[in-house]
């Protein structure tokens, strides 16, 4: 029995994560849920996904990890069909279902690869030998390729997201399910199987390539959204993608802190979205001032000299990606205190710096706390470290163009692309309703037609 399941620190600190949210969303569930007549069958199916969720996190039998990873595709697709008479619920559940299908093929021809290759089915033991160094192997590379792609559909990324969009009609506790902990899966995966992926030049720089560009379309798309819960939604596919790029770059203690920081962050997001327009509304009456360009040049300015100082005396970033995402996220926090100009600028700009100094400290850490839990780091690509890079500092400044040239032609036609979310969920939407036609559903996708011309 105890080949069949495998209890780690990694694994323990994923179970851990996997009780606070379940325990949290449950609470939040039963009381959001306090009047209407299908509860228990609401909470039914949400403590059979959080199930699955942990049988995936402690399987240490491939034929296991697969049955449980089915499962958990097959238990999210009631919670999300919880109404079922919602036109925009059934397209977004026929999407997922018909992807998880294909990924569930996918991770199945993986598995029976490495059963196949290494001849044992227990993944500690696959996981021992493709660590070891031994040449490239095709069936190996293949492996690793078709957990990539695995990774990819759970992870929605661009263009297999529209699902995870469209799935907001679903109650809120299961966006808070979904964005919170589920759609992390694919990375799960990748982390599980990190060894295999490190092995193969061929899926990592596949998984570099998809899951970079969709990071940084997802991220822009998401600056142009006004509803709440799908601004999220397209945060969600960019943050996924900048945790596989993370992975694929060997950064693993960065990809595990992110995927618990964002499953807190998006957890409390959507479960709090109620009262976000509460806080958008304060804020306006505060009277917030939209920061200026030479604003962001001096926080980037005082974000530069305090990394400086902090990676010359401590060494505490790894890789260019890493160095341009921490600037980025500290220009981000520093940028509302060199904003308005009044006599209590200086004293807020000295507070935000500090806090911004112990946020480093605090994730340096973290950082070394976590080195404990994941794998030795593989030889860093230098080439894909500098590609991501550059991929974040395009979003920098696309993001800053959106908001401050936006009568700019070049710009108008970026924002109408954006807009329509680059129009790349139509091939999944017209095969929905070819694979899978309803009523409902036709009446929609007519309705789309004729209100937005541009569906065409």
């Amino acid at each position: 029995m105890s080949s069949l399941f495998l209890v780690t620190p990694l694994r323990m600190m994923l179970l851990g994560l996997v009780a606070i949210l379940g325990l949290t969303i449950l609470r939040y569930s039963w009381v959001a849920f306090s009047g209407e007549r299908d509860r228990r069958r609401f909470i039914h199916a949400l403590l059979l996904t959080i199930a699955t969720v942990v049988l995936v996190i402690t399987a240490n039998h491939l034929a296991i990890f697969w049955a449980a990873w089915v499962s958990v595709s097959l238990s999210l697709h009631r919670l999300i069909l919880f109404y079922p008479d919602r036109p925009r619920a059934q397209l977004a559940a026929h999407k997922k279902f018909l992807l998880a299908r294909l990924s569930e093929l996918l991770l199945a021809a993986a598995f029976v690869n490495l059963y196949l290759q290494f001849d044992t089915s227990n993944i500690q033991a696959i996981v021992q030998h493709a660590s070891m160094p031994i040449s490239q192997s095709l069936d190996l590379n293949v492996a690793a390729i078709l957990l990539v792609l695995v990774a990819l559909i759970k992870c929605a990324q661009l263009p297999m997201h529209g699902w995870l969009i469209q799935v907001v009609e679903a109650p809120t506790p299961v966006s808070a399910l979904l964005h919170a902990g589920i759609v992390n899966l694919g990375g799960i995966l990748l982390l599980f199987f990190s060894p295999i992926l490190a092995a193969s030049s061929a899926a990592s720089w596949l998984l570099v390539v998809l899951a970079g560009i969709s990071t940084v379309i997802a991220g822009l798309v998401s600056i142009t959204r006004i509803s709440i819960k799908v601004k999220l939604a397209w945060s969600t596919s960019s943050q996924m993608g900048l945790m596989l790029v993370e992975i694929a770059l060997g950064l693993y203690e960065m990809a595990l802190l992110h995927l618990f920081a964002h499953s807190f962050y998006k957890a409390y997001s959507f479960l709090n979205s109620g009262n976000t327009v509460n806080h958008y509304l304060a804020a306006k009456l505060a009277g917030d001032e939209k920061p200026k360009l030479q604003h962001w040049f001096y926080a980037l300015l005082a974000t530069s000299l305090m990394m400086v100082f902090t990676q010359w005396k401590f060494n505490f970033l790894p890789s260019l990606t890493a160095m341009a995402l921490v600037l980025l996220a500290i220009t981000a926090l520093l940028v509302p205190s060199f904003t308005r100009a009044d006599r209590g600028r200086i004293p807020k700009i000295l507070i935000t710096m500090s806090f911004a100094a112990g946020l480093l400290v605090l994730y340096t850490i973290a950082k070394h706390a976590l080195a404990e839990f994941a794998l030795p780091d593989p030889v860093l690509n230098v080439w894909a470290d500098g590609f991501i890079a550059l991929l974040f500092a395009t979003l920098f400044v696309l993001s800053l163009a959106l908001q401050y040239w936006p009568h700019s032609p070049l710009v108008k036609r970026l924002f109408i692309w954006l807009n329509a979310g680059g129009y790349l969920d139509e091939w999944a939407t017209k095969l929905t309703l070819k694979l899978w036609p309803s009523e409902s559903l036709l009446e929609l996708r007519q309705h789309q037609w004729h209100t937005n011309p541009e569906v065409k």
